[in-house]
């Protein structure tokens, strides 16, 4: 196994291609359970008939924890807008009827978004007043068990010659309410600064999914807060601004 050719580089992991194999390597400092989970995250979203690469192994380099999946090749989302501006709108109603098509999958050995959720809640350094609140509006929210990606935006989408579409990264996947995947994918795009895309992106999977866009709304302070406790100092700062404009009513 070669691991010369870098194709990503993430936060405490590195993504190397060996003619077919895509190798996710993770730093020493990443748990062995996350690593284990989300393999086996991915091999139960196979099961679902979605088009994702397939698990391959999961081994040790050097000490550190890697999953082999196939490498699939093609174009992601993110590359298609920069490459086509003109296009943007197109490219996100491609990521939008990816979406619905997950959400239309079940599987039923998934981690609940609830149960995920609240756990993240309870770990925020939001003050009591507020998880309680939080909590509050998660239980109250209506219980689903679609497949919901979790972490779903432009650059795990990737599209091979012939316009098949793969969703990679898995790692945060669970089975839930879809509006709670929406607004996470909402929040990713104002993450990364584009107001315009997240708007886009909001309008036409509310319209297609005929989903009211309050409802999806209701759900922005909880995946927030549940955001809230992984990134930056700077990512923290915007995810708790829209916890604090939350509507408590």
């Amino acid at each position: 196994m070669k691991l010369d050719n870098i194709i990503a580089t993430r936060a405490k992991k590195t993504v190397y291609r060996d003619g077919d194999r895509c190798i996710k390597v993770f730093s020493e400092e990443y748990s062995k359970a996350d690593v284990l989970n989300e393999a086996l995250n991915q091999a139960r979203i196979e099961e679902t008939g979605l088009n994702i690469p397939k698990i391959l192994e999961v081994i040790t380099v050097d000490g550190k924890w890697a999953i082999v999946t196939e490498f699939i090749e093609g174009k992601t989302l993110s590359q298609m807008m920069k490459d086509d501006p003109a296009g943007k709108e197109k490219y996100i109603e491609m990521l939008v009827d990816i979406q619905m098509d997950i959400h239309e999958r079940k599987c039923p050995l998934l981690t609940k978004l609830k149960d995920k959720m609240n756990g993240k809640i309870s770990q925020s350094k939001l003050d009591a007043t507020t998880r309680y609140e939080l909590h509050t509006r998660l239980e109250g929210m209506p219980k689903h068990n679609k497949v919901c990606h979790g972490d779903l935006c432009p650059s795990n989408v990737i599209i091979t010659a012939d316009g098949t579409p793969y969703v990679i990264d898995w790692a945060h996947a669970t089975q839930g309410n879809a509006s709670a995947d929406v607004a996470r994918t909402y929040l990713t795009f104002k993450l990364s600064g584009d107001d315009e895309g997240a708007e886009i992106y909001l309008n036409l999977f509310c319209k297609k999914s005929d989903t009211a866009k309050q409802y999806v709304q209701k759900w922005m302070p909880i995946v927030a807060a549940s955001q809230s406790v992984k990134g930056n100092a700077e990512e923290r700062e915007f995810l708790m601004s829209w916890v604090n404009v939350v509507d408590w009513q």
